[in-house]
Protein backbone atom coordinates (compact mmCIF):
# COMPACT_ATOMS: atom_id res chain seq x y z
CA UNK A 1 0.00 0.00 0.00
CA UNK A 2 1.52 3.24 -0.43
CA UNK A 3 1.83 5.67 2.11
CA UNK A 4 2.41 9.51 2.21
CA UNK A 5 3.74 11.10 5.45
CA UNK A 6 3.36 14.84 5.47
CA UNK A 7 4.14 17.91 8.59
CA UNK A 8 2.41 20.48 9.50
CA UNK A 9 4.29 23.79 8.76
CA UNK A 10 1.79 26.39 9.72
CA UNK A 11 0.57 27.30 6.25
CA UNK A 12 -0.82 24.24 5.00
CA UNK A 13 1.32 20.29 5.15
CA UNK A 14 4.82 20.12 3.39
CA UNK A 15 5.59 16.07 2.27
CA UNK A 16 7.77 14.71 4.68
CA UNK A 17 8.10 11.21 3.41
CA UNK A 18 6.50 8.21 1.83
CA UNK A 19 7.20 4.52 0.48
CA UNK A 20 5.30 1.24 -0.21
CA UNK A 21 4.37 -1.27 2.27
CA UNK A 22 6.26 -4.26 2.54
CA UNK A 23 4.56 -7.95 2.85
CA UNK A 24 3.95 -7.37 6.10
CA UNK A 25 2.27 -4.54 5.35
CA UNK A 26 4.76 -2.30 7.22
CA UNK A 27 7.25 0.76 6.46
CA UNK A 28 9.74 2.59 8.17
CA UNK A 29 9.78 6.15 7.38
CA UNK A 30 13.00 8.14 6.91
CA UNK A 31 13.22 11.84 8.79
CA UNK A 32 13.23 14.68 6.53
CA UNK A 33 16.99 14.10 6.42
CA UNK A 34 16.74 10.70 5.51
CA UNK A 35 17.61 8.78 8.94
CA UNK A 36 15.09 7.37 11.25
CA UNK A 37 14.30 10.51 13.46
CA UNK A 38 11.67 13.58 12.50
CA UNK A 39 11.59 16.95 14.09
CA UNK A 40 8.53 17.08 16.62
CA UNK A 41 5.46 18.80 15.56
CA UNK A 42 1.97 17.61 13.59
CA UNK A 43 2.49 15.34 10.86
CA UNK A 44 -0.62 13.19 8.36
CA UNK A 45 -0.17 9.75 7.35
CA UNK A 46 -2.37 9.07 4.56
CA UNK A 47 -2.63 5.27 3.32
CA UNK A 48 -4.12 4.67 -0.43
CA UNK A 49 -6.49 2.35 1.02
CA UNK A 50 -8.29 2.22 -2.24
CA UNK A 51 -5.74 1.76 -4.87
CA UNK A 52 -4.85 -1.09 -2.50
CA UNK A 53 -7.75 -2.88 -2.55
CA UNK A 54 -8.52 -2.10 -6.16
CA UNK A 55 -5.07 -3.44 -6.93
CA UNK A 56 -6.81 -6.95 -4.67
CA UNK A 57 -10.10 -6.86 -7.11
CA UNK A 58 -12.09 -5.70 -3.72
CA UNK A 59 -14.50 -2.79 -3.58
CA UNK A 60 -14.14 -0.87 -0.78
CA UNK A 61 -15.75 2.69 1.11
CA UNK A 62 -12.59 4.56 1.79
CA UNK A 63 -10.18 5.87 -1.11
CA UNK A 64 -7.59 6.71 1.52
CA UNK A 65 -7.34 6.72 5.37
CA UNK A 66 -5.50 10.04 6.93
CA UNK A 67 -4.43 9.87 10.59
CA UNK A 68 -2.81 12.99 12.21
CA UNK A 69 -0.47 13.06 15.28
CA UNK A 70 1.44 14.57 17.00
CA UNK A 71 5.40 14.22 17.16
CA UNK A 72 6.75 15.49 20.97
CA UNK A 73 10.18 13.74 21.09
CA UNK A 74 13.00 13.19 18.45
CA UNK A 75 13.89 10.08 20.69
CA UNK A 76 10.78 8.50 20.82
CA UNK A 77 9.68 5.81 18.53
CA UNK A 78 6.08 6.47 16.77
CA UNK A 79 4.02 3.18 15.90
CA UNK A 80 0.79 4.30 13.27
CA UNK A 81 -0.81 0.88 12.92
CA UNK A 82 -3.68 0.82 10.64
CA UNK A 83 -6.34 -1.83 10.61
CA UNK A 84 -8.13 -2.04 7.69
CA UNK A 85 -10.75 -3.91 5.99
CA UNK A 86 -12.39 -2.96 3.09
CA UNK A 87 -15.38 -1.01 4.92
CA UNK A 88 -13.89 -0.05 8.51
CA UNK A 89 -10.68 1.19 9.87
CA UNK A 90 -9.01 1.63 13.31
CA UNK A 91 -5.67 2.98 14.45
CA UNK A 92 -4.03 3.94 17.22
CA UNK A 93 -0.50 4.59 18.64
CA UNK A 94 1.34 1.57 18.87
CA UNK A 95 4.82 0.23 20.72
Amino acid sequence: MQIRLERGDGDGWAPASQGQTDGDGRLRLAGDGGGAEFEPGVYRITFATGAHFAALGVASFYPEVTITFEITGRDEHYHVPLLLSPYAYSTYRGS
